[in-house]
């Protein structure tokens, strides 16, 4: 435990103390920015603002920002420490709102205990932020203090340690009561503790559909009931209710729910022994639960459990609420968060438990099985998909209770979260769009693979493309049900069935490569594989385009793909393989050619670079070419280098209209400084934003490290040179890679049969 405090000491102290700090999102570098961020440019907004109170979402980051609010009177488990040891905790939170909804804090600790002057903190603080997270102040002040300010306020107000565990835990018992077939109106729940976390979790149950007179509280004093005198007060009161149970042991007789949030081991094995049969226990108290799991599991099998501690299954965590609350909120302005705004995070993160977990989730938590059931009732904190699951969910419900400023288009909302979640995001958010314009039936060969499946169901609900998989369907509809997926939308075809169409397509394959080595039997074999099936019902028009390659080496794929449709006709032949590689906060970088040309000529380097510009000003982006290998302008008359700088050549005559230069260096061509002051002469008007390399090696294992060690988001490989749409995967895609190169392919028809 002291190795423990001494790394968290140093965690905080290290480098620069503390664990935030402000970074301008505009340039500062030169004497007009300057101008601009400041005097005199500054006037500009600030008059907008003057005559349009509104403009001050446009101009600054209110609309962005939210105060994280305490007087450090309730702090975690520590309690009354004061503001200034409180600090590290509201900077924690901080953390935790930019990390998972990309929102900014000012962390801000009030210097008195009086709720009144609290109250006037933040009254006085309206104008600044878009949002208050009021944190670690203690009850009864909390209620107060938070119900006056939703009067006074026209901002979202938030007290996280009332609402936050209640939504989360409201989630979790509507799976548990789901997986154990018990009613909300019928179960009776039993809480220990009744501070702010506890009443307003009770509450929130209640909102669920808990009757209240099924709710039994409990503090120190024992249950809240009609006629008790001590310890009360106007909050504990409204929980009271008529019953004969007068202490913690009685009213666990019976019980179906236990919700812990009071101390450790408060609750023994004697009373969740005489609970109902199923029970549910969430105990809660951090950081040490009223009961530990093991204990529980000694005198009941049959038990539901969760805790506030990520080493034991269903962790209640409240970073699962708050930051995607606020981010619903403040994007549609809303003047507040009522109940239905909770009740709707709540649904949406019970739905989202019930879902197929994605790969890039599972790998955070290496060596758990994560399936919706008793091990997991909630979603994972680090499950990406809880930001545009729940902010949409709080977004929409504030608009449908008349309490946000300002409408959205949800499903676009949607996707714009997503695309926030990475720079690779963007590129897909808007390949998205267009591909649900006029969805392409794209097959998929290898239909029986699971991550395969699990990309035909999303890509389907999702109406990016209408999937086509081959294989025996009640092999693949059996996995489906194993993987919890709908294939609703998604057609299955078995080619072993379709005799006459093989048939057919056998004959027209032996008729193209009769004089290359290919008999007529063999061609009828061939039409027994799946992805020879699959390429024949692109090329015949029974699909627009075609997806394969995850259990394949990349050349394998491609073959057939060849044989069957082979090169865009009227073109050069040629075909290569291109990457799009997203980075924060700079433009896509292109590279080529990463799959297909071991060790292309000056031709094929030139017919390579004129390929990739094309589909690059497809997406709008003008390109701008390097021909890359290892030597600058002529520094090294090695062949290499003199067969890209032939290439460049080549470039210059057959599609005069573009930027290209080279030969250069992968470092030459992406440093903007050194083309201008030490290669005066390049023809590039900036760093080059296509990458064309002389080799495939270098260009695969450049794309790769960049992935794994340089923080891009990769895209691809897109095919280039193709007749039709037909797009390989690489061996062991991740569900994501299947969904994006799917969408790719969808947008490719498109562009092909001028669809959009």
């Amino acid at each position: 435990m002291s190795d423990r405090r001494q790394e968290a000491l140093d965690y905080h102290s290290e480098g620069r103390p503390g664990k935030i700090e402000v970074v301008s999102t505009k340039p500062v570098g030169t004497q007009r920015d300057l101008t601009l961020a400041y005097s005199p440019g500054v006037a500009e907004p600030c008059r907008e603002i003057a005559r349009n109170p509104d403009d001050v979402f446009r101009y600054t980051t209110r609309g962005n920002l939210v105060a994280v609010v305490s007087n450090g009177t309730a702090v975690l488990g520590l309690g009354n420490i004061g503001p200034m040891a409180a600090k590290p905790v509201m900077e924690g939170k901080g953390v935790l709102f930019k990390s998972f909804a990309g929102i900014d804090v000012f962390d801000l600790e009030v210097g008195s205990e009086a709720a009144e002057d609290v109250i006037r903190f933040c009254e006085l603080l309206e104008p600044t932020v878009g949002g208050i997270n009021l944190e670690d102040i203690r009850a009864p002040d909390c209620f107060v203090i938070e119900r006056t300010l939703n009067e006074r306020l026209d901002i979202p107000v938030f007290h996280d340690d009332q609402h936050g565990t209640a939504i989360i835990a409201a989630a979790a018992l509507i799976n548990a009561l789901d997986i154990v077939g018990k009613k909300m109106e019928e179960v009776r729940v039993v809480f220990s503790g009744a501070g702010a976390s506890a009443l307003s979790t009770a509450e929130h149950f209640r909102r669920l559909g808990v009757l209240p007179q099924h709710i039994l509280v409990c503090d120190s004093k024992g249950v809240l009931h009609e006629g008790r005198g001590e310890g009360m007060n106007e909050y504990k009161t409204a929980f009271a209710v008529k019953t004969e149970c007068r202490t913690l042991e009685d009213a666990f007789e019976g019980a179906d729910v236990f919700v812990g949030l009071s101390v450790k081991g408060l609750v023994t094995k004697e009373m969740v022994a005489a609970m109902a049969d199923d029970p549910i226990i969430f105990a809660l108290a951090n950081p040490d639960p009223e009961i530990l799991p093991e204990d529980v599991a000694e005198v009941r099998s049959d038990a539901i459990m969760a805790t506030g501690r990520s080493d034991y299954p269903n962790q209640v965590n409240n970073v699962l609420g708050f930051p995607f609350i606020f981010r619903g909120a403040l994007d549609v302005r809303a003047r507040g968060i009522n109940p239905e705004m909770m009740l709707a995070a709540t649904r949406s993160l019970a739905d989202l438990a019930r879902q197929e977990v994605p790969e890039t989730v599972r790998g955070a938590y290496e060596g758990s099985e994560i399936s919706f059931g008793r091990d997991y009732l909630i979603p994972k904190p680090f499950d990406h998909r809880i930001l545009f699951h729940v902010a949409p969910a709080v977004a929409e419900a504030a608009i449908d209770s008349g309490l946000a400023r300002m409408e959205l288009d949800l499903e676009e909302y949607r996707d714009r979260l997503r695309a926030s979640l990475g720079p690779g995001r963007e590129v897909m958010r808007w390949m998205t769009d267009r591909a649900r314009r006029a969805p392409a039936r794209v097959v998929f060969p290898e239909g029986h693979n699971d991550t395969i499946i699990r990309a035909a169901a999303q890509l389907a609900e999702e109406r990016i493309c209408r999937p086509v998989l081959l294989g025996r369907p009640p092999r693949i509809a059996e996995k489906a049900e194993l993987l919890g997926v709908e294939l609703d939308g998604v057609e299955i075809v078995y080619a072993a069935r379709r005799d006459e169409e093989r048939k057919g397509y056998a004959l027209e394959l032996f008729e193209q490569r009769a004089r290359k080595g290919l008999t007529a039997s063999e061609a009828d074999w061939n039409l027994f594989k799946p992805i020879y099936f699959a390429a024949s019902m692109l090329e015949a028009g029974r699909a627009d385009a075609l997806v394969a390659g995850i259990e394949a080496n990349y050349a394998e794929a491609l073959r057939p793909c060849l044989q069957v449709i082979g090169p865009a006709r009227g073109g050069n032949g040629r075909v290569a393989g291109l990457q799009m590689l997203a980075f924060p906060n700079r433009e896509l970088l292109f590279m080529a050619d990463t799959t297909v040309n071991i060790e292309p000529d000056a031709r094929a380097l030139a017919e390579i670079a004129v390929q990739s510009a094309r589909f690059v000003r497809e997406l709008g982006i003008t390109p701008r070419i390097a021909m890359v290998t290892f030597s600058n302008f002529g520094s090294n008359m090695h062949d290499e280098a003199r067969r890209a700088a032939r290439a460049v050549e080549l470039v210059h005559t057959m599609a005069p209209e573009l930027e290209i230069d080279g030969e250069m260096q992968a470092d030459t061509a992406v440093d903007a400084i050194k083309l201008r002051q030490v290669y005066p002469f390049t023809n590039l008007t900036g760093p080059a934003n296509v990458l064309v390399f002389s080799r495939l090696s270098p260009a695969n294992a450049a794309y790769k490290l960049l992935a794994k060690v340089g923080g891009a988001d990769v895209i691809g490989p897109v095919l280039l040179g193709m007749a039709k749409a037909v797009h390989i995967l690489e061996r062991g895609s991740s569900l994501q890679d299947v969904v994006n190169l799917a969408t790719i392919a969808s947008v490719d028809w498109q562009a092909r049969s001028g669809q959009v």
